[in-house]
């Protein structure tokens, strides 16, 4: 008899997603929900000052978005220069559509200064992190919006999900997108136009398998709106409508449950900080994230502190910046939940790892010498690390000693003590039978 032949199921998972879902996110460049009849107390203060900021437009203005429109300026759209000036510019119903900073700054009225930077050093969100009693790593890469105070995770949070370019991963903030919250805060001089338009330029060279070669479809609400401006008789079709969620009431409802759960907060909860305290407070000059009148707490010394802890002493004329680039690899601007993950967060860290202060502390201190087994080396951006000194018969030896490694060592070394351990349960010993 011959065998019966055995039925495969069919298999269940989605291969063919529309193209809408690979290429856009609904949730990314939505419009934000600022509580217009007051009826959360505990956001008040920030739902107000937000309303009275310069990013409230680009944040709050709501209009129709074509898929059509959107899809064809994206596959079209290039770099160029005109006039000595640089633009991405995209062609749709033939047509030439133009982005620069300075048409985003004029269409969302942005108020921003042309010669302001598009970036805050590194020890300067530090220090304005742990000011406003942040308790995530301030050393990582992103952290998350969970551990902030609720009315500041609030305004990061409009920022991830109205202004910045991620896809995914809304839970997270990377580095650039934390000092825009800082410039905010801070009154610092900062250009949201640049901010956005470098994003845009990022795009350019962003795709993937899922996307065909195709670019992603990020800013959709931003680009209509210029286009809108420049080109109001464009077609457009009821069906042809791109999604793009809105925040609503029962939106800051679930913000608030899951706040509250996540921070505890002093009661009363302690007062705002510097612009979102007072409309006419004058940003700290240079790098630093308060005034020396300030009558708040020092964060200095427990900055330096902490850096000490996880970098060693430092030379005060390391103080410089983190300046490895922008982490958006990881943040969400490609095709999935990419910046999800906050692993191997301390390379992003070391750069900025600089001291704040004591001139009489030296690297080379006999103080600072390393543990037994251990020596200093030099890494690929000039910080003194600590490495494991190596040894030929060392099976285990790690080439430096930083904490994705220790962690991948340390994955390897459970991942032994588990085998060994379902094979000694697996294994027993047959008793003689006569």
């Amino acid at each position: 008899m011959a065998p019966k032949e055995k039925k495969c199921k069919a298999a269940t998972k989605k291969t063919n997603k529309a193209e809408e879902q690979i290429m856009s996110e609904k949730r990314h460049n939505m419009v934000t929900y600022l509580d217009p009849d007051g009826k959360f107390s505990e956001l008040k203060e920030i739902t107000q000052w937000i309303r009275e900021s310069q990013i409230n437009k680009a944040i709050t203005f709501s209009t129709p978005v074509y898929k059509s429109i959107i899809k064809e300026f994206w596959n079209s759209a290039s770099v160029i220069e005109v006039d000595g000036t640089e633009l991405i510019q995209g062609r749709v119903n033939e047509v030439n559509v133009n982005v620069s900073p300075d048409i985003l700054n004029t269409v969302l009225e942005l108020q921003d200064d042309p010669n302001a930077p598009y970036s805050i050093p590194i020890m300067c969100t530090r220090g304005c992190l742990l000011r406003m009693k942040c308790t995530a790593d301030i050393f990582s890469s992103q952290i998350n919006k969970g551990d902030l105070p609720m009315r500041y995770k609030f305004l990061l949070h409009v920022l991830i999900q109205c202004i910045c370019n991620r896809r995914a991963g809304y839970d997270m903030a990377g580095k650039d997108h934390v000092g825009l919250m800082v410039a905010l805060v801070l009154n610092k001089s900062f250009s949201i136009s640049k901010f956005v338009y470098a994003k845009m330029k990022e795009n350019m060279k962003r795709t993937c398998g899922c996307t065909t070669g195709n670019k992603f479809w990020i800013f959709p609400r931003f680009l209509q709106m210029i286009m809108n401006v420049q080109h109001p008789d464009l077609p457009k079709a009821d069906d042809d409508i791109l999604k793009i969620d809105t925040m609503i009431e029962h939106s800051l409802k679930i913000f608030r449950g899951i706040a509250v759960k996540r921070y505890k907060e002093s009661k009363p909860p302690r007062r705002l900080i510097c612009a979102l305290d007072k409309t006419d407070y004058v940003a700290p000059e240079d790098d630093i994230w308060r005034h020396n009148d300030s009558q708040s707490d020092d964060e200095e010394p427990k900055l330096k502190k902490m850096m000490e802890d996880k970098f060693g002493r430092k030379d005060s004329d390391s103080f410089d910046s983190d300046d490895d680039g922008d982490d958006e690899g990881g943040d969400g601007g490609d095709a999935g939940a990419v910046g999800e993950s906050t692993a191997g967060a301390s390379a992003a860290g070391t750069a900025g790892a600089s001291s704040v202060g004591d001139d009489e502390e030296d690297t080379e201190s006999d103080d600072n010498v390393p543990e037994p087994g251990y020596e200093f080396y030099l890494a690929e951006r000039g910080v003194k690390k600590v490495r494991k000194i190596r040894q030929e018969d060392d099976a285990d030896y790690l080439p430096s000693d930083t904490e994705a490694e220790h962690l991948k060592k340390k994955q390897t070394a459970t991942r032994r003590k588990k085998k060994e351990r379902k094979y000694i349960g697996s294994s027993s010993v047959q008793q003689f039978v006569p």
